[in-house]
């Protein structure tokens, strides 16, 4: 109990304060095969590209210990390209939908004609087209665009940025927020559970109070003595908790673990599951509505190429074919500490666009949840972290466990030896 809880004198703590787990973030782009085709109201076909894969550096600052047995920090990530591990490079250009334009488009959808006929030639006059052919670099790490200041200048706080646009342009040499977490000293079966984030003690972006919960971790550590049920974290990136179920026991390199892995409502919709119902507007399952938490843009998460989700998101274009093996998430726990020892986070970023009357740029195209990525975050226990884990984790207990048999057998002999010299005495 005494090395899993948060305190600087534990055998965690370290592993805790800069993670010693190589975390990679694999990245993979769907390109647009027929942009020409889908403005006159084709179907999108799309093309994998990737993996583009980076080494992901974890670690924390601002450690601040408070008297009610909570810790608060912020977790820094640093991501570095590694060209060995990657299919292609940043510098690769691939045709994707021009993302701030066809968001922008659907976001103006309902107002006044005259906005929108201003707006289109405006676009006109910047040569902006549904369809941009940009480097793996840029779409990622931003491109200066003069389309947000014509936005800002047309729609005042629509897009409530400026400078650079970029997928990932927030993600490097950035944190998830301030994590205030319980440091188990006088619980341990709170330890590592949220107790607040960014000060709140749940969030304000969806409509119920069940879905505004922080519940569980901050998705790197568990309470130990772990049970084989289902397991929870508060995930920045997706604006909400999240649950994983319990799906087997195995072993990682010979230490014991329980896998959790999504269930199939973690994306559905609140007809399907009705305890989803505070995270719609909803579309099809399979699928969850961010726009609340991504500037109300119409983007959408899911598991990657629509795993487990409606099949008529998968249908609705061509080059996906989702699968378990590759598309599913998954999170190895040693139940005892519960460190995790293996995990691959997935996930998909989607653009809802569709034709939008007096924008032009949007053509004919037909309303379609489009995919632009999907990436995984990806990390296991190895080299002599592993071997230290195994050996004050795993083997030192195991061999405890033996010798408290191997005593209890001596103690039964001891007792019979006992007896029988007592019978013989008589």
């Amino acid at each position: 109990l005494q090395n899993v809880r948060i305190d600087p004198n534990s055998i965690s703590f370290s592993m805790w304060k800069d993670i010693p787990i190589p975390f990679y973030l694999s990245v993979h782009f769907f390109e647009v095969v027929n942009p020409k085709e889908v403005l006159q109201g084709a179907k999108p076909v799309l093309n994998q590209r990737g993996p583009y894969v980076y080494r992901e550096l974890r670690y924390k600052t601002n450690i601040t210990f408070h008297d009610n047995d909570t810790v608060s920090f912020l977790e820094y990530r640093k991501l570095f390209f590694q060209p060995d591990m990657s299919s292609g490079n940043e510098e690769e250009y691939i045709v994707v939908p021009n993302i701030l334009m066809m968001g922008a488009a659907v976001m103006m959808e309902n107002l006044p004609n005259f906005v929108k006929l201003l707006l289109s030639g405006a676009l006109a006059g910047l040569k902006q087209e549904a369809f941009m052919n940009r480097t793996v670099g840029e779409i990622m790490w931003g491109y200066e665009d003069p389309l947000i200041d014509t936005i800002n200048t047309f729609v005042p706080g629509l897009i409530p940025f400026k400078g650079k646009f970029g997928l990932f342009i927030e993600l490097n040499n950035s944190n998830s927020g301030l994590f205030t977490v319980n440091t188990g000293v006088k619980n341990i079966s709170r330890v590592h559970m949220v107790d607040s984030w960014n000060g709140l003690k749940k969030v304000n972006y969806w409509r119920s109070s069940e879905c505004n919960m922080i519940n569980g971790t901050a998705g790197e550590l568990w309470p130990p003595f772990m049970s084989p049920t289902s397991l929870e974290f508060y995930s920045p990136d997706a604006c909400r908790s999240m649950t994983l179920v319990y799906e087997q026991s195995g072993k990682f390199k010979d230490v014991p673990i329980y896998r959790f892995v999504a269930p199939k409502t973690l994306f559905a919709n609140g007809t399907d599951y009705p305890p989803n119902e505070g995270f719609c507007p909803c579309m099809q399952s399979g699928i969850q509505n961010v726009s609340t938490c991504r500037l109300n843009a119409p983007m959408f998460i899911s598991h990657p190429h629509f795993y487990n989700a409606d099949p008529a998101l998968v249908n609705a274009v061509e080059g996906l074919h989702p699968s378990k093996d590759q598309h599913a998430l998954f999170l190895d726990v040693h139940p005892m500490t519960g460190i995790p020892m293996n995990c691959s986070i997935k996930l998909q970023l989607n653009l809802y666009i569709k034709q939008v009357s007096g924008i032009i740029q949007t053509g004919k195209i037909k309303p379609v949840v489009l995919p632009l990525l999907w990436f995984a975050e990806s990390g296991s226990i190895e080299g002599s972290v592993l071997k230290q884990f195994y050996t004050n984790l795993v083997l030192i207990p195991s061999l405890l466990d033996y010798l408290q048999y191997i005593f209890l057998g001596l103690s039964v002999l001891l007792i019979i030896s006992a007896a029988v010299t007592m019978v013989m005495s008589q």
